[in-house]
């Protein structure tokens, strides 16, 4: 199975032409799309979307994402092996949050031209060196053969915790439709915690940690695990975003009440 995600809309050809080198090479593949309607160069949501989609798919989905503003540039390409599949893309941030979810194994470079399609264009790598990798994995090509194995893919800030005197210092990777603040900390992190301190820009909170959106009163505010295992600022039938001025990207300071 191949999952698909990506920047590239339905508007234009470029999906189907993914699609197109998948099955020319693979004709039996299954291909999901998670989404093609994220915001244009915006590697933190493409990141969280994948992280939030892969944990339900089946040991050994191949998974390709392609946000990647630096097609063309010296930016490698990369194939992640962990526990559960694998992850295909630019080596730019956007496989991390999931692959490491996943428990990384090993990490590789796709350098092997007999992997690509025999014209390499520096503009659309979705087609033409990410596609034809996932179709050759999903019919039992070994990560190894692709090219060497690497140590030092890049791991956005958006990627991890930073821990501090007793805090735990996140990023909102995602302000949903109802306002809710999704932060890059995982609910092992606080799974026993009946109340936090959060501190975001020059704001403060002591926020009970709540099990539902309406165990606190309407327009109240609350912490909780959201639906995709990470920490969220919410409030009951209201948006959160609106009333802490909160934007994607902000740091977070969390502590334990």
């Amino acid at each position: 199975m191949i999952t698909l995600t990506s920047d590239f809309g339905l508007k234009d050809s470029y999906v189907a032409e993914m699609k197109g080198v998948i099955l020319t090479i693979n004709p039996n593949a299954t291909i999901i799309d998670i989404t093609h309607g994220l915001e244009k160069f915006d590697v933190r949501l493409g990141a969280f979307m994948l992280a939030s989609a892969a944990p339900y798919f089946p040991k050994g989905t191949v998974h390709l994402a392609v946000v990647d503003p630096g097609v063309g540039t010296e930016r490698r390409a990369i194939l992640i092996q962990t526990k559960q599949g694998f992850f295909v893309g630019p080596d730019n941030g956007v496989l991390m949050l999931a692959a490491q979810n996943q428990r990384i194994k090993h990490t590789y470079e796709l350098a092997d031209h007999k992997f690509m399609l025999p014209k390499v264009s520096r503009t659309f790598h979705g087609r033409d060196v990410f596609a034809p990798a996932v179709a050759h994995l999903d019919v039992g090509v070994k990560p190894s053969e692709f090219g060497p194995e690497i140590t030092d893919a890049v791991t956005p800030e958006f990627a991890s915790v930073k821990r501090r005197k007793g805090s735990l210092i996140g990023k909102i990777l995602h302000i949903d439709s109802f306002g809710n603040l999704i932060i890059n900390i995982n609910w092992k992190e606080i799974n026993q915690a009946k109340a936090v301190n959060v501190k975001m820009q020059n704001l403060s909170l002591k926020l009970e940690v709540a099990k539902t959106y309406a165990q606190v009163k309407p327009k109240q505010p609350m912490a909780l695990i959201g639906s995709h295992g990470f920490l969220e600022i919410a409030l009951n039938q209201d948006s959160a975003a609106e009333k802490f001025h909160a934007e994607a990207g902000d740091s977070v300071e969390v502590t334990f009440a």
